[in-house]
């Protein structure tokens, strides 16, 4: 590694309690604080308490959206269960391993470091009771990286400052001392200097900006039962949600949650509930009774390894299926993924507005290495809310809650407005909510919830269309970063492609998706599924190319940028 690197990453290893999830969190505040951008994700074991667990850092000089193919330097505090990380934390020999020979043998996956650099932390702990073996461990990578340890010092002095001055005073001089037993070596990992970045930049987790995102679209009710990955939305949204006169209620169950909030959006408040695949799976019944009802609402699932319990910390991409197809019945309803940590932010927006203005449940497609993952970024630029279309107070009688007279979307009326109303259940109904068995009526009132959303100008906003060639990568959701950097680094050596990454499942744009398909004689689809979900789903709705592969895998072993490439660059094997 030399001082030019455009972007360095590091693991930090340890077993729970050692605080490495914490020293993570820092080393990547005090790398943007100093100008430079980066991207943190976790890994932890499925221990409620305790267990292994590591910081995954890539720090760059531009925004990074996925982690690099290898890791520059790895710091054990310990190395408890270690080697479970063993294929997620891939080395190669100009790594950098630090380490205390005191805490015994680095595990396997540090086999191919060959540069080592004893740290002793029990040494300096033994010394130093009040010091701790991750803020010694902090210092040493930061002086490794070269950051500024004003910077460094001023991140810990905020941090702890609540614990009071002697607290804080400790964990500076702990991380100072790790810096001076790395002295030597400062700046073995060194970044090429940052660049200077104007305007404040938030630190924000994919959860905390579906949560910004989702009140910024008019969400003022949440009801919600905790499941990993998905509970910091509710833990952002509880106190938040007060602050614009919103409410959050932790429900007993998904089932409840999620009728909730099918009883506010009733009642005219736009409403969210977060869950993971077992909730979305309790909840299938009640998205059809929204779905039949034309009553909006917004179920965020952040998806982890299925089935059943499957892996509740890792990422996976295999709840496409259930999303999409999981309702009986003919059930149109939207399903957005978001591509980005920061892009987080804006799907939320737009799938609340979509979900007001059509009128109908969205299931906002997110994961694990999205939803928990942390970057610095700038405000996005605030998009005005959407509304439902509400009945006017002189109502035409009688009122037809589900006209097909008034465009595809009819208005609703908010309880309470006189003569206007209607029975809001599962049962197929006429214009007026009366519950039906008439085929007329019942095909009726399908076309209009079909129709409704394949009318409407979803815009650019559907997908993103980047490069050109006659070769495409098509993906979605938190492989777009992967695969976006797999293609430069295939362009780099001379082959170049096209990224189409539908942020819209749901409903399908055949128009849209043939015209960027344009052209494409070749295919590259990748996806983090064991059953190939995305490509059975592409192959469903839409015309590909003959020449089509697919890359896939499910977690919790992620895709990297140098297999796309590789793939890329076979050409003709495609």
């Amino acid at each position: 590694m030399t001082s030019s690197a455009q972007s360095v990453s590091v693991a930090m290893v340890g077993s729970g309690g050692a605080g490495v999830l914490t020293t993570g969190e820092m080393l990547l505040e005090a790398a943007c604080a100093g100008g430079w951008d980066g991207l943190l994700t976790r890994l932890v074991g499925p221990q409620i308490r305790g267990g292994e667990a590591a910081s995954l850092l890539r720090l760059a000089r531009e925004p990074v959206e996925c982690m690099a193919d290898q890791f520059d330097l790895l710091v054990g505090i310990d190395w408890v269960n270690a080697d479970r990380f063993s294929d997620e934390i891939p080395l190669a020999d100009s790594s950098v391993l630090v380490c205390d020979s005191a805490a015994g043998a680095p595990p396997t996956m540090a086999a191919k470091a060959r540069r080592v650099i004893e740290l002793p932390l029990s040494e300096l702990i033994k010394a130093h009771p009040t010091w701790r073996a991750n803020m010694i461990a902090l210092g040493a990578a930061g002086s490794l990286l070269g950051l500024e340890e004003s910077v460094l010092h001023g991140v810990i002095s905020r941090r702890f400052a609540e614990k009071g001055g002697a607290v804080a005073a400790a964990n500076v001089e702990a991380a100072a001392a790790g810096a001076r037993a790395v002295d030597a070596r400062r700046g073995w990992v060194c970044l090429a200097p940052a660049v200077h970045k104007t305007g404040k930049r938030w630190l924000i987790t994919g959860n905390e900006a579906v949560a910004l995102g989702a009140i910024l679209g008019g969400v003022r009710f949440a009801a919600a039962y905790p499941i990993t990955p998905a509970s910091d939305i509710l833990e952002w949204l509880a106190p938040n949600l007060t602050k614009v006169g919103g409410t959050l209620v932790q429900a007993e169950d998904e089932l409840a949650s999620v009728n909730m909030i099918i009883g506010a959006s009733y009642g005219g408040v736009a409403s969210l509930t977060a869950t993971s695949g077992p909730g979305l799976s309790l909840m299938v019944e009640s998205l059809g009774l929204a779905t039949a009802s034309e009553v909006p609402i917004v179920i965020v699932n952040v998806m982890r390894g299925g089935p059943s319990t499957g892996i509740p910390t890792k990422s996976e991409q295999s709840d496409l299926n259930i999303a999409v197809y999981g309702m009986h019945g003919d059930a149109p309803h939207l399903v957005i993924a978001p591509q980005s940590v920061a892009d987080c932010w804006l799907s939320a927006q737009w799938a609340t507005g979509l979900a007001e203005a059509l009128q109908t449940p969205a299931i906002l497609l997110s994961d694990q290495f999205l939803g928990q993952a942390q970057t610095a970024m700038a405000r996005p630029a605030e998009r005005p809310p959407v509304g439902r279309r509400i009945l006017p107070e002189e109502a035409p009688s009688p009122y037809r809650r589900y006209a097909l007279d008034s465009g595809t979307v009819s208005p609703m009326s908010i309880p309470g407005m006189r003569g206007c109303t209607y029975t809001a259940d599962g049962l197929t109904h006429n214009e007026r909510g009366t519950p039906t068995s008439g085929a007329r009526d019942h095909i009726a009132q399908l076309d209009k919830r079909r129709d409704k959303l394949d009318a409407h100008p979803y815009g650019s906003l559907w997908a993103t269309l980047e490069g050109e060639g006659e070769t495409a990568v098509l993906t979605w959701g938190s492989l777009t970063g992967v695969v976006r950097e797999g293609i430069a680094q295939a362009r780099a050596a001379g082959v170049s492609a096209r990224l189409i990454a539908p942020r819209l499942l749901l409903p399908t744009r055949p128009a849209e998706m043939s015209s960027a398909l344009a052209g494409v004689e070749r295919l590259l689809v990748v996806e983090q599924s064991h059953g190939t979900q995305f490509l059975k789903y592409l192959r469903a709705h839409y015309d590909l190319p003959a020449n089509v592969s697919v890359l896939h895998r499910p977690g919790p072993l992620p895709i990297r940028p140098h297999e796309v490439c590789r793939r890329l660059l076979e050409g003709e094997s495609l």
